[in-house]
């Protein structure tokens, strides 16, 4: 979902001299992955490295539709994957032959939106819930619930941050309603709107940027976050808590991809085949806060990820994980449609 911000860097280039190798355009949500990272695969391969960033599945979906072709690597989340693919934006370049797709573990190697992984390799999964700062909520501790974010206490109006994500605040309305989040009944579809609107005057912002550095300064009382987000958040602020809904919360992946027009189609695979290396994507986790999909990278892992109940999710709740659905063309627009009034 999804995940990651600081500040956004548009077109990022490492300095230093151009190697032989020619170069990587790559494009991905912000703050979602270690520059040190990133110069390490420029050392390993003489690929020089350019990044630019986006803050939703949406943004980079009207990019591409846009027209834009400057991009050989993309990270959209599962159901966007399956978007794309259907509207023909990416290059079916059959991840699953690269040499180092034999460490990518189940259930991520055949994944609904990719069965057969032509189109995508696993980056990062998590979930999104929401954090708050034990320290300033009444009583010290919030309920469980969906109910503590869409109908926050009275204290924290104006201290409750949404993020800027069509799809996760849909999805955890939805949970929290008991709808379907592929709900194609208009009268549904005001329900949620009607949670959404209700909440609004409680809110600070909606913005999926700078979500950990928000919180550990304490400009905002609670946030909804990625889990990932929720540990790095709590490396400074020891009172944050992250909170597993029991009505249920969107679970997630990301995934690496190749859009139609790659100029660097070579430069691309030899990056998604190294990223699936054990030691290259614990970098990557260490770094975001979350799980990945590749075998033998938890002895590279940091102890704080194993140890954090907001990564290293406890057994009792991992039933709330719901996955995000493909939904049909009729309920994605009625989705839109929610959206857009919600933002006016």
């Amino acid at each position: 979902m999804k995940r990651r911000a600081i500040a956004l860097m548009t077109a990022f280039a490492f300095s230093g001299v151009v190697h032989a190798g020619g170069e990587l355009n790559l494009y991905n949500w912000s703050d979602y992955i270690p520059l040190d990272l990133l110069k390490k695969f420029e050392k390993d391969t003489g690929v020089k490295v350019n990044l630019d960033v986006y803050d939703s599945n949406e943004s980079l979906l009207a990019k591409l539709k846009a027209g834009a072709t400057g991009y050989d690597v993309i990270v959209p989340s599962d159901y966007m994957v399956k978007i794309m693919v259907a509207e023909g934006l990416l290059d079916k370049v059959e991840i699953n032959k690269l040499p180092n797709f034999k460490n990518v573990t189940a259930p991520l190697n055949k994944p609904f939106f990719d069965p057969t992984r032509s189109y995508s390799a696993p980056y990062m999964w998590g979930v999104t819930g929401f954090t708050y700062d034990s320290a300033r909520v009444p009583g010290g501790k919030l309920p469980d619930s969906w109910k503590s974010f869409f109908e926050p206490p009275a204290e924290l109006k104006g201290q409750v941050v949404a993020l800027n994500d069509m799809n996760d605040m849909f999805v955890a309305a939805s949970l929290y309603l008991k709808i379907d989040q592929c709900t194609e009944d208009p009268k549904q579809a005001q329900k949620i709107l009607d949670t959404l609107m209700k909440q609004k005057p409680m809110l600070a912002m909606y913005n999926s940027d700078g979500t950990i550095e928000r919180m550990q300064a304490k400009e905002v009382i609670m946030h909804h976050q990625w889990n990932g987000a929720a540990h790095r958040t709590k490396e400074k602020l020891k009172t944050a808590v992250f909170v597993y809904p029991k009505e249920g919360m969107p679970f997630w992946n990301d995934n690496f991809a190749i859009p139609k027009g790659a100029k660097n189609k070579d430069n691309a695979l030899k990056f998604i085949n190294w990223m699936m290396a054990p030691e290259n994507i614990a970098i990557a986790s260490n770094f975001t806060g979350y799980n990945n999909a590749i075998k033998g990278s938890d002895k590279f892992m940091d102890e704080s990820l194993r140890s954090d109940p907001a990564v290293n999710t406890p057994a009792a709740f991992k039933s709330r994980f719901v996955p995000n659905k493909v939904c049909s063309p009729k309920a994605l627009a009625l989705r839109d449609k929610v959206w857009t009034k919600l933002k006016k």
